[in-house]
């Protein structure tokens, strides 16, 4: 199996929704996690299309940080109280250059199902 497959297998067993776009907002990849939590498959659409205007403006104001430095990699966008989670805007780069960016959700609640359990 090649490194590209194994990658895809990472984000298809992750349970929170991942959402990545190219620099032209184009989104590239949608996880099958992110599909179910919008209801929706915008694959191949631009992110924008689902933001209101000053989400929009956010989106972009971000990705100008992230072309300032190399350094410039991670925001934190929101905190849903309900779900108790995080969101970040993080940068994909290629060698230190921006290729793109993803959502990342990051829940906050301890896991108590107890460790090491498995079906029998």
């Amino acid at each position: 199996m090649e490194n590209s497959e194994l990658l895809r297998c990472v984000l298809e067993a992750n349970e929170a929704p991942v959402v990545i776009c190219n620099l032209e907002h184009t989104v590239v990849y949608m996880n099958p996690a992110s599909v179910r939590r919008y209801h929706v498959d915008i694959t191949g659409r631009s992110i924008k299309d689902c933001h209101n205007a000053e989400s929009s403006e956010k989106i972009d104001r971000v990705v100008a940080w992230f072309k300032e430095s190399p350094r410039n990699n991670k925001v934190h966008t929101d905190f849903n109280e309900k779900e108790n989670k995080d969101v970040y805007m993080v940068a994909l780069r290629d060698g230190g250059e921006l290729v793109g960016y993803y959502e990342k959700h990051e829940y906050r609640t301890r896991d108590t199902s107890g460790f090491y359990l498995m079906d029998e």
